[in-house]
């Protein structure tokens, strides 16, 4: 069943007069990106050229996503808008309160145990609001939206930095925070800075081991953790059209990695088949009226130079798997170079887990290419070194992967087979003996694997690679395994060379469910009393944030990041995502993993009240209730990672006006700027040294608060010394009026009322 058709013919039924007119305007061929933003916009037809990298503009996405994690803030938030009903259709889908540790049905009956009140929470409020929820067990959000909700040419938004997954239907995903998603909940405008445009050309064919993962592992580590920032990346060529539906979700999947706005692909015979395989035949007979609208025009793709800011090529017939790791996405290693690389970075070779899921590689072809490495050992009597977990994406996948057999073959070598959730991913994960924060090695098919992320130990190093290598790296039990290459040793003694993973793209039988876990909303919600206990330790209702006004002076630091501080730093998951839905509580944990730049120690910060040393947020609360507010330093990509706005709002309630580094993540920044806080960055870097621990800062002209304007930051040193230095933002004048109503959210309610 398609969900929404009317609202997909009405994106398909004006896209061919607005694409026409943008080119008109543009003067030139437009890219797939180019001509999906200029359909969604805010304002209708273009009537002006955007400057890519510059230009803020509003657009008018066709739908939202949340996952239950981010919903419980986000629909708090929407509450307060005085709205009846979501403007857009919306969806909450609960995968990441579900935490994996004995085996999918005992696991998911604790979460029910355990989380009851959010799940009833979040499925109240999606039915007074007109909401779709899909419950506990349903599936990863952004595999059941591949499966169900996205469509070529689609523009959509989603609380959740792996949003970008539906690019691989050919759509504009991008991952935002819950004040953003609020936005369009209320009908109003999304705004973006246009991006910048980077052209990936993919010649040749994938085959013997390497996958589509394979090919974003390349590119995370040509681009870096960063290189992506501000850019859709756009893939196109015959390597392209030749990839799986799926293959292409992951491959923009893990764009988020590389900091991209979003990654897509065009319309093509795979995506069709994967529309029609998914009983969206409707859709697929939509698209193809308009197909030549929903791909990048041909001028652009024989002359990529042109048309994008920056082209690579990769040869997928040259292209060997990787494994990216440890600490970082972008590590990218070569299979056959492991060896040498492991020995001289002391990374340990002995391999304890692999896991297989998340929402970038949970697909049934991926189950199905990691399963025909798994009946290689199972038929040949080769032991598994290492422990296996498995995470269905869908209960649609996890049901036809069970019928076809393929589950059974993962439990003949004694896996276990986890939710249909997020899993071990996103720090859900319960694993026996982490709390002695023993070093050791896992290999998984996930997206990111920073320090502490899947297990909660930081000396765990995680490696990233495809489904099908997880599984051989897995069996074998050591991290320089080299499928291509390289023999096992099978209980008979026997040497036996594992044969290229075979898989399926789609199922041979189709794809088959009892119950997909879907809760379609009541037509009239008014009469529905969303219940949130005073006492509650998991829900708490929002009051909103105070403006900081335009005289912040006698600003005290709290912290000085040093290094990566992504959002997991900021705002850690694992057992803190219990407290999702109550700021006050979640916010005790406000930059627990960020590294102290003054004793290099986590959670453990100077206070200038007292000359003690103490927790960061007990720091703050400190400086809070004595009238003091305080300000944070960081280094580049600030906030990269989720794109969880736990880590502006915790700050904001617990007293910090001002973040302060040298580079922001994308989401991460706007972020800040909802929540009516000060995101700047150094004009000179170097300025970064000046900070020191015991420093007061006073912002001088912030009464002067306006786009394009360096603000001036007066650094009073302990000494009575002085430094004065600049720094940039790129707010825009409407941004600034949030700031100056204290949030988003207050300028959204004053002008509704």
């Amino acid at each position: 069943m398609a969900f929404d058709i009317e609202m997909i013919k009405g994106v398909y039924n004006r896209m061919t007069e607005r694409v026409d007119t943008a080119k008109l305007v543009v003067g030139k061929p437009l890219t797939l990106a180019e001509k999906i933003l200029y359909n969604h916009l805010w304002d209708g037809k273009a009537t002006t050229a955007f400057t890519r990298g510059k230009d803020y503009v509003d657009f008018a996405p066709d739908r939202i996503a949340c996952q239950d994690a981010t919903a419980q803030m986000a629909l708090l938030q929407f509450m307060q808008a005085g709205k009846n009903k979501v403007a857009v259709p919306t969806t909450v889908h609960c995968d990441h309160l579900i935490q994996a540790k004995i085996g999918a049905d005992k696991d998911l009956q604790n979460a029910l145990n355990s989380s009851s009140e959010v799940f009833n929470f979040l499925a109240s409020v999606s039915n007074k609001y007109g909401i779709g929820f899909w419950e506990p067990g349903a599936g990863i959000i952004h595999q059941v939206v591949l499966e169900n909700y996205a469509f070529p040419g689609g523009m959509m938004i989603g609380t959740d930095s792996h949003t970008v997954n539906a690019g691989g239907l050919g759509m504009i995903a991008i991952g935002v925070g819950g004040a953003d998603a609020v936005d369009v909940m209320a009908g109003m405008a999304w705004e973006l800075k246009f991006p910048k445009l980077i052209g990936i050309k993919l010649t040749g064919k994938l085959s013997g081991w390497s996958a589509p993962k394979d090919v974003i592992l390349k590119v995370a580590g040509l681009l870096t953790v960063k290189g992506g920032t501000g850019c859709i990346v756009e893939y196109f060529g015959e390597g392209a059209k030749a990839m799986s539906a799926t293959g292409k979700g992951t491959i923009c999947n893990m764009g988020a990695e590389i900091g991209a706005t979003t990654s897509t692909f065009g319309y093509d015979e795979s995506i069709e088949r994967y529309l029609r395989a998914t009983d969206r035949d409707e859709v697929a007979d939509e698209a193809n009226k308009i197909a030549s609208y929903l791909t990048g025009d041909d001028e652009v793709y024989a002359n990529p130079e042109q048309y994008f800011d920056q082209v690579i090529e990769i040869n997928l017939s040259e292209l060997k798997p990787h494994i990216n790791g440890p600490f970082s996405p972008d590590l990218a290693t070569v299979v056959g170079e492991m060896n040498e690389k492991a020995t001289k970075n002391d990374w340990p070779l002995k391999v304890d887990w692999g896991l297989i899921g998340s929402c970038t590689n949970s697909s049934y072809e991926d189950l199905s290419r990691a399963a025909s490495v798994a009946k290689q050992a199972v038929d040949n009597k080769i032991v598994a070194k290492a422990e296996f977990g498995i995470n269905p994406g869908s209960e649609q996948v996890r049901f036809t992967a069970d019928r076809d057999g393929l589950l059974d073959i993962f439990e003949d070598l004694n896996a276990k087979i986890f939710t249909n959730a997020c899993g071990p991913c996103i720090g859900q994960w319960d694993r026996d003996g982490a709390d002695k924060k023993e070093k050791n090695s896992i290999i998984h098919s996930f997206n990111r694997n920073f320090s502490k992320r899947a297990d909660g130990n930081p000396n765990t190093h995680a490696f990233v690679a495809s489904p099908s290598m997880v599984a051989a790296v897995a069996i074998a039990g050591r991290l320089d395994f080299n499928p291509i290459t390289d023999k096992l040793i099978n209980q008979d003694g026997q040497e036996v060379l594992l044969k290229e993973p075979t898989g399926f793209e789609l199922p041979p039988k189709g794809f088959a469910v009892e119950d997909a876990g879907f809760v379609a909303p009541i037509e009239d919600g008014s009469g529905i009393d969303v219940v949130v206990k005073s006492d509650s330790e998991r829900l708490q209702l929002l009051t909103p944030f105070t403006p900081l006004g335009s005289e912040i002076k006698g600003a005290k630091l709290l912290i000085k990041a040093h290094g990566k501080c992504t959002t997991d730093h900021i705002s850690m998951a694992g057992p803190w995502l219990r407290f999702r839905g109550h700021l006050d509580n979640i916010s005790n944990n406000c930059l627990i993993g960020a590294v102290n730049a003054y004793n290099m120690e986590t959670n453990n910060v100077k206070s200038q009240l007292n000359g003690d040393f103490a927790p960061v947020p007990d720091t703050a609360r400190a400086y809070k209730a004595a009238n003091i507010v305080s300000i944070v330093v960081g280094d580049h990509n600030y906030g990269e990672g989720s794109s969880r706005e736990h880590a502006a709002m915790e700050p904001r309630h617990i007293g910090v006006a001002a973040v302060i580094v040298k580079s922001f993540a994308r989401i991460h920044e706007t972020n800040l700027k909802k929540q009516g806080m000060l995101g700047l960055t150094f004009a000179n870097e170097a300025d970064y040294d000046l900070i020191l621990e015991d420093d007061t800062f006073n912002f001088v002209d912030l009464n002067e608060f306006t786009p394009g304007k360096q603000l001036t930051l007066e650094i009073v040193h302990s000494d009575a010394s002085l430094d004065t230095i600049k720094l940039n933002h790129t707010y825009n004048q409407g941004q600034i009026e949030w700031f100056k109503e204290g949030s988003a959210l207050n300028l959204i309610k004053k002008q509704n009322i």
